[in-house]
């Protein structure tokens, strides 16, 4: 069931194609559409009682066994239109929340998703034990006791705080993991986009991870990082996350807070799109929204137009300025332009970096091989001493690790002794 809205505060309108394919990835069979319009929404049943009806209608005929309806329902709009229709209605919300729970796989995806569901089921109890509560009262009697519905309410609370908890402690764990990555002078580069996008047919491209990839809605949900590979040298740790969607449910934002706090830390965001898509433009809109609701509006991104095996675009890289510094069109299923994005992400960090000399002394082999894993070594010219003088093209976190390296001494960085000869003057 779809309604177009107009004239309200709800001006985006949810895709029937949409819906379709958020019903088949949540495993059930379409058998039947039906799309109306209003000007605001009901305030009984939202779609109205001569919808309601013909949904009804449609219902009894298929015999279906539920009716999925593409937008938030109120608890009463939604207790309202089951009242009419016969059987059980689901809202987008609790359609998108039973596509996670079939996803999830790792504990922490499970606990954020039974968090999420908990919280959009909290509000939806119903009086539906009261012939269990003690409604006698008076002298020698205990009155009142304890409905089914306060119990289960009870119950949720409870269950609701037990998965804060541990969601807190995974979540410092993840902290935890992100610092010691820090340590590793490797930036993090994250794929986000709409759902459906290719963000993990392109993860499996660059990495060769093996991810589970498919055509449907939310078939990645756990991040997953691998290392990258880059020419010149240079690495990129690329993480893979959820994909967003138009109105991704408020109790999931939160639910996957410390999951999407992967992405609002990364050094560069590639927005994956789907070029092929009709409405890639609001797509593209969308995830925005959910970056900023993030945090994650003001990191650097390349725009990654995908599928262009569809599409009919040659892969190519357009430079821009600003927050989006490049374009890239590639086809994730076939390859066809992944080696410009690998250029790209090649180009983009070695902007960042400087030549150093170095002058290390023959017993400093094996933080001369630590600097060839990390760094890109320009030139090197063997000593007499049995040391190395080398040119190296670091970025300021590579110098930094280096720094911090137990065998490093500040006299084997030539220019830094240089700086203090000239600022002291001898």
């Amino acid at each position: 069931m779809h309604l177009r809205l107009s004239g309200t505060a709800l001006e985006a309108q949810e895709d029937v194609e949409e819906l379709r394919l958020l019903a088949t990835s949540a495993g059930a069979e379409v058998i039947g559409t039906v799309v109306g319009r209003r000007h605001t929404p009901d305030a009984g049943t939202f779609v109205g009682k001569g919808k309601a009806e013909e949904v009804r209608d449609l219902a009894a005929r298929e015999r279906a066994d539920v009716v999925l309806v593409n937008h938030a329902l109120s608890p009463s709009q939604e207790r309202n239109l089951e009242k009419v229709v016969g059987c059980r209605v689901l809202d987008r919300v609790a359609l998108i929340l039973d596509i996670f729970a079939q996803r999830a796989r790792s504990h922490e995806g499970k606990l954020q998703v039974e968090l999420a569901q908990l919280e959009h089921l909290s509000t939806r109890l119903v009086r539906g034990w009261t012939h269990l509560e003690r409604q006698k009262g008076g002298i020698g009697l205990r009155g009142p006791g304890e409905t089914q519905l306060e119990v289960d309410r009870r119950l949720i609370r409870d269950r609701i705080k037990k998965l804060n908890d541990r969601l807190a402690q995974v979540s410092t764990q993840r902290r935890s993991r992100r610092r010691a990555r820090h340590k590793v002078p490797i930036p993090t580069v994250s794929l986000v986009g709409y759902t459906n996008a290719g963000k993990s047919t392109l993860f499996n491209q660059l990495t060769g991870a093996g991810v589970f990839a498919a055509d449907q809605l939310f078939a990645t949900l756990d991040p997953t990082m691998r290392r990258v590979e880059l020419p010149g040298n240079n690495a990129v740790v690329l993480a893979d996350t959820v994909g967003f969607i138009r109105h991704l449910p408020h109790d999931l934002v939160e639910a996957f807070k410390s999951t999407l706090e992967e992405v609002a830390d990364a050094d560069l965001l590639l927005h994956v799109v789907d070029s092929h898509h009709g409405e890639s433009l609001e797509q593209m809109a969308q995830v925005n929204a959910v970056l900023a609701d993030i945090g994650a509006a003001g990191i650097a991104q390349a725009i990654v137009f995908n599928k262009i095996d569809l599409s009919g675009e040659p892969a190519r890289v357009e430079y821009g300025d600003g927050k989006v510094f490049a374009r890239v069109w590639l086809s994730a299923r076939s390859g066809e332009g992944v080696e410009l994005l690998r250029e790209l992400l090649a180009q983009h960090y070695r902007a960042y970096r400087r030549v150093v000399h170095l002058e290390l002394p023959a017993d400093m082999g094996r933080l001369r091989a630590q600097i060839y894993e990390r760094a890109e070594i320009l030139s090197e010219t063997p000593l007499q001493s049995g040391g190395w003088m080398m040119d190296a093209a670091v970025t300021p976190a590579q110098l930094a690790w280096l720094q911090q390296q137990k065998d490093y001494r500040p006299e084997f960085l030539r220019d830094e002794a240089l700086a203090r000869l000239a600022a002291t003057g001898s």
